[in-house]
């Protein structure tokens, strides 16, 4: 289920507070942060964002 565009607007990376893009698959809901320094992946479970940065992924 795809997030709503107005609410992917309002979200932020909560490390560095760059905008996030929705990076899902069928497979691995995520939310990707655009910072080129953080990048972090932020799940997304049921619908909703887990943005806790203990929960992101870091990129490989």
């Amino acid at each position: 289920m795809p997030l709503e565009a107005g609410l992917l607007e309002i979200l932020a990376c909560p490390a560095c507070r760059a905008p996030l893009s929705d990076a899902s698959t069928a497979e691995t809901p995520e939310l990707i942060c655009t910072s080129k320094d953080c990048g972090l992946a932020y799940p997304v479970r049921d619908g909703i964002p887990v943005l806790l940065v203990d929960e992101a992924r870091h990129p490989a």
